[in-house]
């Protein structure tokens, strides 16, 4: 059995996880610069290492409710592309788990498109939702995230 260890992070009222492979920092909540002409689920842009990061707003980008959080944060993601940001409202906590534990999300309904969705995880009675950060954009939404 493969042990994992996943991100747990909240979305509106659900329970979300990434493997913690895929993130590079945790940060606290900064407001974005807005950019003009930007898709609506791009936030905007903070500083970050001396370098412009863009923060992707999850909420959004799922067309989610969204909740007024005080507790938001922002997950770095590091990838070939180059690091986004990824816009919660909370972060709750690093778990272990085995692969065998994400369930088939075949039979899932969700609003969320399936292509996002890695699995399911039964987790001390909730139920996290696994996403795929490697594909939460498109070819096209990371040329237009990661042109500038």
């Amino acid at each position: 059995m493969n042990e994992i260890k996943i991100l747990v992070f909240k979305l509106g009222n659900e329970f979300y996880a990434t493997n913690i492979m895929e993130v590079e920092r945790i940060l606290g909540f900064e407001e974005p610069t807005k950019l003009p002409d930007s898709p609506t689920f791009l936030d905007g842009v903070i500083d970050y290492e001396s370098s412009v990061l863009p923060i992707i707003n999850l909420v959004d980008k799922f067309s989610l409710k969204d909740i007024n959080s005080f507790e938001k944060k922002i997950i770095v993601v590091k990838r070939e592309s180059g690091k986004f940001g990824i816009l919660v409202d909370s972060v709750s906590e690093v778990m272990s788990i085995y692969e065998e534990d994400i369930k088939n999300p075949n039979s899932l309904s969700t609003l969320i498109s399936k292509k996002y969705i890695q699995g399911l995880v039964k987790k001390n009675d909730n139920i996290i939702i696994m996403i795929n950060l490697d594909k939460i954009l498109t070819v096209q939404e990371e040329e237009i995230v990661f042109q500038g």
